[in-house]
């Protein structure tokens, strides 16, 4: 069982920028392609971004290309979501997940989940 526990949410203006985080508590983390998902109520989980098990390969949502950067340091356990020069639309509870593909953009792929955490952006 791995334990995903986010943070580095919180409230910040459009055009700011915040760092998400993200540590693993499983050792077998580097065996796993990770992801990060947002939600707002009424509505499904979205793809952000991802990355493979080796921090090679990344994709993102075209809503957030050019902002946002996947990362990771495997021997932390950790990944991490830079976001910069957000916009109200981003506002949601972003969860990062592990998946025990190398690499996956698909929600039904990912089989841990953290709990999330809040990102406000006010105009």
């Amino acid at each position: 069982q791995v334990q995903l526990v986010e943070s580095g949410g919180g409230l910040v203006q459009a055009g700011g920028s915040l760092k998400l985080s993200c540590a693993a508590s499983d050792r077998t983390f580097g065996t796993l392609g990770m992801g990060w998902f947002r939600q707002v109520p009424g509505k499904e989980s979205e793809f952000v971004a991802a990355i493979s098990r080796d921090g090679v390969r990344t994709d993102y949502a075209d809503g957030v290309k050019g902002r946002f950067t996947i990362s990771r340091d495997n021997a932390e356990k950790m990944v991490y979501l830079q976001m910069n020069n957000l916009k109200p639309e981003d506002t949601a509870v972003y969860s990062c997940a592990a998946s025990p593909m190398s690499y996956a953009t698909f929600a039904r792929s990912y089989v841990f989940w953290g709990q999330g955490t809040q990102v406000t952006v006010s105009s």
